[in-house]
């Protein structure tokens, strides 16, 4: 496709954190134009009202209804639609999409940052999120996994996983698919108040997360079964998934540190050539000598990565932003290939430094 066409983008959810995010992204790309950002609470308020830093991007623009968006499209136009609808209730308004899409002859590209279409089946995502799955019928037609994790576009649309899982993933990945450690894989990940949405709760209350570090839902948390059906199809190794998160006082980013038993194969140079020949052609992987930092990667779209093997246990770090990489980002990437864009398209920003 050449980079002069432009395509309509919809942003659904577009007042929360990553759909932010998405509105942010998409004012940087050269060929996504955003149509339309949607709400079902903020239909008429102005996205500057609503996020003040994206105000010189979007001075006069203003939110439409779910019943709305469809009339910025024209018939037999090319769309782009990034959803960040909460968990549970995105697969009725994306196949409401689809269905009025369908009407304009419009040609459809979806990403969703949500759970919905995680999944490959109905029974485990209603098993995980004890909801009825809005739209079974149209699993089949999503494909989901880190981009790196999976070649090609095996599908014409994409579920973006977790922002815990994405960073588990690309620590595990390299690993399991050389064999070079056990299936049991023991993970702490830490991350940042953005993680937890836009609503205030308890866990974002700032004196409560200020200068405190807590563990919440250890070994019970709902990324766990989306990252072991995910390292599964991307190595073909069933684990056992021993994950601990952390509320972290800060609000972008996530830390991941993954200990595993070394298999016979393993050695310090087995592990570094693993992650090497892993991440060669991976535009925002950054395979490290020493532990990356936060602060590295916050509010770009890289992941830095590192791994070192001692007395039979073999650790591996990774960061990324939680916002980013591990959500809008990583879905930019997805909507990039199933436009057959260079990945990279609209994500070359560095990471700031001085967050």
């Amino acid at each position: 496709m050449s980079a002069a066409t432009t395509i309509p983008a919809i942003v659904f959810g577009a007042t929360g954190y990553v759909g932010g995010e998405f509105l942010r992204l998409l004012a940087m790309h050269p060929v996504f134009e955003l149509a339309a950002a949607v709400s079902a609470s903020r239909a008429g308020d102005r996205i500057a009202g609503i996020f003040p830093h994206l105000a010189s991007a979007y001075p006069d623009t203003r939110l439409v209804a779910y019943d709305e968006w469809l009339d910025s499209i024209p018939a037999n136009a090319k769309l782009a639609l990034f959803s960040a609808a909460p968990h549970g209730t995105t697969a009725v308004l994306i196949k409401a999409a689809m269905a009025a899409a369908a009407t304009k002859n419009i040609d459809l590209h979806v990403v969703d940052t949500s759970a919905d279409f995680r999944y490959v089946d109905q029974a485990a995502f209603e098993a995980v999120y004890g909801t009825a799955h809005g739209a079974p019928e149209l699993l089949t037609e999503f494909v989901s996994a880190v981009p790196e994790l999976l070649n090609g576009t095996p599908a014409r649309h994409a579920g973006h996983p977790g922002c815990f899982a994405s960073a588990v993933l690309l620590a595990a990945m390299p690993l399991l698919a050389a064999g070079l450690c056990e299936n049991d894989l023991f993970v702490s990940g830490i991350t940042g108040s953005t993680g937890a949405g836009r609503t205030p709760q308890t866990g974002t209350h700032h004196p409560e997360r200020n200068s405190n570090l807590y563990a919440y839902k250890a070994l019970l948390h709902r990324h766990g079964p989306e990252i072991i059906a995910q390292l599964e199809q991307a190595t073909g190794v069933r684990t056992k998934l021993n994950f601990v998160p952390h509320s972290g006082p800060f609000a972008r980013g996530i830390y991941v540190t993954l200990q595993a038993r070394a298999s016979d194969a393993a050695s310090p140079e087995s592990v570094r050539t693993a992650f090497d020949k892993a991440y060669a052609n991976a535009s925002f992987v950054d395979v490290l000598a020493a532990p990356p930092r936060l602060k590295d990667v916050v509010a770009s779209n890289r992941c830095q990565v590192s791994a070192a093997m001692h007395d039979g246990t073999i650790v591996v770090l990774c960061a990324i932003d939680n916002l980013v990489k591990g959500a809008a980002g990583g879905a930019m990437q997805w909507m990039n290939r199933l436009w057959d864009l260079p990945e990279t398209t609209g994500l070359h920003t560095p990471a700031p430094g001085w967050t």
